[in-house]
């Protein structure tokens, strides 16, 4: 029999439990997506209830960035330690704990520590899930299932958005928060019962029972049990990060965090401000959120796209391509629109193209990186990246606060996705010259 059950995931077709466990991926990066954009659907209310102006907001939209920053970082290397399975777990309490006290802070100072408490839970969760995903999915289905994956993060928004244009019409901005946390503790028991550990993490890291647990997983999937594992590998670094610098994983570890603090600076100056931008041209909150919904929307289309064609491709210039597209996109939201329709249509262009840069960068980190750091380059280069683009909605908070109008701040913001697109062709060029020196 094989030892290596990677290698036999890889080279089998995916079966129906490995497809249900992607569709859960999905859904805890829905839930991602809606507990980091709940406090735009809950902005208007809050800058309303305590007097807040665009300054101070600015600020409070960037805290979950820091506490993802941190996560991200953090727990993101513990995944390749302990398990992606336990840490999805335990961020999904953290997630919980951090949207319940949300609901029931006071003032800016509460209200961001609870914010990061969630953002904490909510980096350490994309770097977990990120890696599970790859892990999960076949060789020939790897960038779709990661793609897949990270697709989930508008819907979340979308679902929430919608459920939440509701509850606002009735409610007070608490009832985002609440709704999120009850979510959020629904799918403890989901995670437990239908996502066990995966296989190559089983493998690598050699916990007790390793080959039972591995076995079981195979079973599970309708894969053969395997008789023993390969002897360990002698030379194997103990500090999965040290990894992420060693020669052959130096480039695509500095370029891909590089593009990635860019794009996301870019994305979350569209997802964060959305809201705000539409109460502010005379629209209500629940109007506001609906826009939102519709970027989203955008999102979803822009993500299935792109995995779609991730299949018959070439991934980097197809990302890269996509970047770039992303930054004219932001600059025609930019340009306003006179009426609600119009906006909407706009903005859910802009999250398409947006939304399918994001996808197209975690694919990236599942390609590049090989399964003992793949959480850990995936929590290090989300980890950077958050920390660096927590600045992008206090940076356009800041710019609207000195008197710049929608389009100028755009026109700045655009650049993020720029850098990223020259940062993913850089990779492609450099990629290929080693290619051709082989």
């Amino acid at each position: 029999m094989p030892d290596d059950p990677q290698r036999l995931i890889d080279e089998s077709p995916m079966s129906r439990f490995q497809w249900w466990v992607v569709a859960i991926l999905v859904g805890l990066n829905a839930l991602d997506g809606f507990d980091v954009l709940s406090i735009s659907f809950a902005s208007p209310g809050i800058s309303a209830a305590w007097g807040v102006d665009r300054t101070v907001l600015g600020i409070v939209l960037s805290m979950e960035l820091i506490g993802m920053a941190a996560g991200s970082l953090i727990l993101g290397g513990l995944a390749d330690q302990v398990g992606r399975r336990t840490v999805m777990l335990g961020c999904l309490v953290l997630m919980a704990a951090g949207m319940f006290s949300a609901s029931a802070s006071w003032d800016v100072t509460s209200l961001s520590l609870c914010r990061v408490v969630t953002g904490l839970g909510v980096g350490g969760m994309l770097a977990a899930t990120n890696a599970a995903a790859a892990e999960t999915g076949n060789a020939a289905r790897r960038s779709f299932a990661v793609s897949l994956m990270a697709g989930g993060y508008p819907v979340g928004a979308i679902i929430g958005g919608s459920i939440c244009a509701v509850l606002l019409r009735h409610h007070g901005w608490p009832i985002v928060f609440q709704f999120g946390g009850v979510v959020t503790l629904l799918f403890i028991p989901l995670v437990l019962w239908r996502v066990p550990e995966t296989v190559a993490f089983l493998a690598d890291r050699r916990p007790d029972g390793a080959l039972a647990r591995i076995n079981h997983a195979l079973a599970r999937m309708g894969k053969p049990a395997i008789a023993a594992l390969a002897p360990r590998r002698a030379d194997r670094p103990r500090i999965p990060l040290s990894r992420l610098f060693e020669r052959t994983l130096r480039l695509p570890t500095v370029l891909l965090t590089l593009a990635y603090l860019g794009h996301i600076m870019t994305f979350y100056f569209i997802l964060k401000w959305i809201p705000k931008i539409v109460v502010d041209m005379g629209f209500p909150a629940s109007s506001a959120a609906s826009v939102l919904v519709w970027a989203n929307v955008g999102g979803v289309c822009g993500s299935v796209m792109f995995a779609v064609l991730a299949t018959r491709l070439r991934l980097l210039p197809l990302a890269g391509s996509v970047m770039l597209v992303a930054a004219i996109a932001v600059i025609l939201f930019g340009q306003g629109q006179k009426d609600l329709a119009q906006l909407s249509l706009v903005a859910a262009a802009t999250g398409a193209f947006t939304n399918a840069g994001v996808v197209a960068l975690y694919a990236l980190v599942a390609r590049c990186f090989p399964a003992d750091v793949r959480a850990s380059a995936t929590g290090f280069i989300i980890g950077i990246g958050r920390g660096g683009s927590a600045l992008a909605p206090a940076c356009a908070g800041l710019l609207f606060g000195l008197g710049y109008a929608l389009p100028g701040v755009a026109l700045v913001m655009s650049a993020g996705s720029l850098v990223a697109g020259a940062a993913i062709f850089l990779l492609a060029a450099r990629q290929r010259g080693a290619a051709e020196r082989a």
